[in-house]
């Protein structure tokens, strides 16, 4: 989204300082126009002490304005500087200071940029325009007299020459430092946004973070939960059936429930630990004791539940990384859950591990009914998540003779990137 357009608005605060200044320059003005009258600024010229007392309300006044309508109160201040020297009124400091102050304002506050510009420019060039007119009118008024005849550089060209300087510092000054002040509570205004959005953006992170644990714990509880369970409820099942005709059978598929309870306690366990350890344990590189040399085990444990299965590996075995071993273990266990719960009665499973030139592929099919309709559920959203963990990919189809199909493949550079 596009950054807004920076607008300065005073606060409250800036407003009370706004009165508190205009009330300090009228008093200081007061002041000033009492001094400079006593001390003759413009000698037998210079209007009455009244005057100057109007001028100095007229300059200091709309300073308590300066920040709400910095355009007005500049042309103001600037009409009432034009009137005053124009007039001789002795007082001459509170004036300027008030137009500097005016003029600094309109860069500094006003947010039509352009208009700042040309109120600005407007004002200053009305300001040379008039003072190189007064400056020739006092250069006729004193052409008569002796020390002109110096030339070029007599004391009244060289006093013409400085105030020329000292103005073009004075509103050059008025006109950068306001620019400059402007600039500055904009790159303010520009690293306020950029922090705020820094803190959104970390808040988005942190919850995308505890949304990322909570989604590996709901993984890992559900493998853990559903590949045990399971076994144990298909042992429990045909213990039951065959308790009485073949007690030896029924012992043995009792022993089976037992092992697997002290697995499920042993991966619950695991897990708990790994919840409880400091840092990003529970990352996708966190520590397993699982692996792809204990899928053949696995095939075992599904043979002994009652789903005969078969493993073979196929190639070259090669290292892997613990994050792609513990995966591709966990698809497996998935699968074969899946297959025990569905496939139905004289099902059978087949477990490939299969090392490629350039990737690592498991496959795991079983026999069984015929599946008509997909149903995604929670394991089949496990499998993809743990194939997409290890950079792989994952094909789940079920298979037209019936039974299921689950391939994923990791490829080999992965692994060896991660093993190093």
């Amino acid at each position: 989204m596009p950054d807004s357009p920076f607008t300065r608005t005073p606060t409250e605060r800036d407003l009370r300082q706004d009165l508190l200044l205009a009330g300090v320059m009228l008093v200081g003005g007061v002041i000033s126009a009492g001094l400079s009258t006593v001390a003759g600024l413009y000698g037998k010229t210079q209007a009455p002490m009244w005057t100057a007392l109007v001028l100095v309300l007229a300059v200091s006044a709309p300073l308590a304005l300066r920040r709400r309508r910095p355009a007005a109160v500049a042309v103001f201040v600037a009409l009432a500087m034009f009137v005053g020297v124009t007039l001789r009124v002795p007082e001459m400091y509170v004036m300027n200071i008030s137009m500097f102050i005016a003029l600094y304002t309109v860069g500094a506050w006003m947010n039509d940029r352009r208009a700042a510009t040309l109120v600005r420019i407007g004002i200053i060039a009305g300001m040379f325009i008039w003072l190189l007119f007064v400056m020739y009118r006092d250069a006729i008024d004193e052409a008569g007299k002796a020390d002109m005849a110096a030339g070029l550089f007599s004391p009244y060209i060289a006093m013409m020459m400085l105030q020329l300087l000292l103005n073009v510092l004075y509103f050059g000054g008025a006109y950068y430092f306001g620019e400059r002040s402007w600039q500055a509570a904009a790159q303010r205004h520009t690293l306020e946004g950029r922090t705020r959005e820094l803190e959104a953006e970390r808040e988005v992170t942190a919850a995308q973070a505890v949304a990322l644990d909570r989604v590996r714990i709901a993984r890992e509880l559900h493998d853990v939960v559903a590949h045990h369970v399971s076994v144990m409820g298909v042992q429990a099942g045909a213990a039951r059936l065959v308790a009485e005709q073949d007690p030896a059978e029924a012992k043995r598929m009792l022993a089976g429930i037992e092992d697997a309870s002290r697995e499920a306690i042993r991966d619950f366990r695991q897990l708990l630990e790994t919840l409880r350890a400091p840092g990003d344990a529970l990352g996708d590189d966190a520590p397993s004791t699982f692996g792809l040399e204990d899928i053949e085990r696995l095939a075992q444990s599904s043979s002994d539940a009652g789903l005969p299965t078969d493993y073979a590996v196929i190639g070259e075995p090669v290292a892997v990384s613990s994050t792609v071993g513990v995966n591709l273990y966990r698809i497996a266990q998935e699968a074969l859950t899946n297959a025990r719960r569905h496939a139905g009665v004289g099902a059978t499973a087949d477990v490939r591990v299969r090392y490629e030139p350039d990737a690592v592929e498991l496959e795991v099919v079983n026999t069984g009914r015929a599946i008509g309709v997909l149903r995604p559920g929670l394991g089949q959203l496990g499998m993809r998540e743990r194939a997409l963990a290890s950079g792989g990919t994952i094909e789940l189809l079920p298979r037209p003779q019936g039974g299921f199909r689950v391939r994923a493949s990791v490829p080999l550079s992965t692994t060896k990137e991660a093993v190093r």
